[in-house]
């Protein structure tokens, strides 16, 4: 007995906005339902002494610091500007 019906499938192709036939329905249905069988494995695991992680891998930060330095000037900036305006960048206006 498979544990997912071809009108399931259909129904998360249709959610997924996905069309799909009748000989791809039923061969989805046999994939999923190897999958579902896989998963339903992992219940048979004793997993009392494991703790909850959201990651196999340790997770570090490889991002530099934010260290402060100084930009550039601000003529330099403004001279690449298509238009600007009383020291600034000007831009469309984009709320009415």
């Amino acid at each position: 007995m498979s544990r997912i019906s071809i009108e399931e499938v259909k129904h998360v192709a249709h959610l997924a906005r996905l069309g799909i036939t009748e000989e791809e329905a039923e061969k989805f249905q046999k994939q999923l339902d190897a999958i579902i069988t896989f998963v339903e494995q992992l219940n048979e695991l004793d997993t009392d002494n494991v703790e909850p992680m959201s990651h196999v891998l340790e997770i570090k930060n490889v991002l530099r610091d934010d260290i402060p330095q100084k930009g550039l000037p601000k003529e330099d900036v403004l001279k690449n500007a298509p238009e600007h305006q009383d020291g600034q960048i000007k831009v469309p206006s984009i709320i009415e």
